[in-house]
Order: C-alpha cells, then structure tokens, then sequence
C-alpha cells in the first residue's frame, strides 16, 4: 500500500482539506496506514501536480483559506488500476519476535514486563475497534462500500484477537528466569 492510494481513497469517500486528512488518518486509515501531517501535504502536493487531485474551486479565495482537495478522473483511474494489481504479502516484521529469539539465549530479564504492556495494548485497541464497530456499522446497512469497509476493521478486530491470545500463550510459556542459565 502507498501513500498516495491512501490519499486518493479517503478523497474518494469525501473530498476533504489536508488538515481534515490527517484527522481521518488518526481516527480511521491511521490504524492500518498511518501517516504524519506533513507527509499528507507533501503527497498532495505531488497528487495535484500529477493531475490526480485538485483543490476545489470556491467562491470568494481568501489568503490562509484551507483548500478542500477532490479526485479527478486521472486519480480515480489510478486508484482503479492500483487496487486492481497483483500485490504479493509483506512478511511480517516484528522486533518482538527477534527479542523472544534472542530471549532463548541471553534470558529472559524485562521481557515479561513489556510481554504483559503489549498484552494490555492490544486489549485496549480491540476494545476500540469494537467500539467503531458498533457505532459505525450497525446491523442492516449491507452496501457493497459498508461491506468492505467493515472487513478492513474486522481484519484489525481479528488480528488484535490473535495477538491477545498469542500474547497470553507466550507469557504462560515464558521461561521462570530460575530454569534460565546465566
């Protein structure tokens, strides 16, 4: 996923300024493409000059006025043609799983602690999503856009599900630093 698709996709939903970008990218896109404030200008910037966005026309221009953006038809194409591409999986990185690797033959000192901070942060994420579930996807509203955005939060709903259980399994499993050699 890039940047740029992630713009063109939240312009699609709703033609929106830079600053109201970046405050559905903390409330929504955020958690699964997550992006700094000014890395949305600069991408619309690059957007604009490329054809795939403009800033909506208005009535009366004023000096410090935000621009709202829209997606023209070279940017709804482009969008076509990225999601319509072939994309192989990223493998999964993760600093967590090379420390318990490296636990096994250093010990295991502070590694429970932060096991039990992880555990806590995901809990408090799916609680969240559960939360937006609730509110934003009520029963009964079976359009193809609700469908599929519900399956990206259910992605993120099932994933905090694994890490929670995955997350309780590594710490019953850890190591008593006694059975561990110096």
């Amino acid at each position: 996923m890039s940047l740029p698709h992630a713009i063109l996709t939240a312009l699609l939903e709703k033609p929106s300024s830079g600053l109201d970008l970046t405050r559905r990218f903390d409330k929504s896109i955020g958690y699964f493409w997550s992006a700094t404030h000014q890395q949305i200008y600069r991408e619309l910037g690059k957007l604009e000059a490329e054809g795939f966005i403009r800033a909506q026309p208005t009535e009366q221009p004023a000096r410090g006025q935000r621009k709202s953006y829209e997606v023209l038809p070279a940017g709804r194409d482009e969008l076509g043609r990225w999601t319509a591409a072939a994309q192989d999986p990223k493998p999964h990185r993760d600093a967590l799983f090379l420390r318990l690797r490296a636990a096994a033959v250093v010990g295991t000192a502070g590694l429970e602690a932060d096991l039990r901070r992880h555990l806590d942060l995901h809990r408090r994420q799916l609680a969240e999503y559960e939360e937006i579930e609730k509110r934003d996807f009520p029963p009964g509203d079976d359009s193809a856009q609700a469908r599929l955005q519900h399956l990206v939060l259910r992605a993120g709903i099932e994933l905090e599900t694994f890490w929670i259980q995955w997350l309780a399994e590594a710490l019953k499993r850890l190591p008593d630093p006694a059975e561990q050699a110096p």
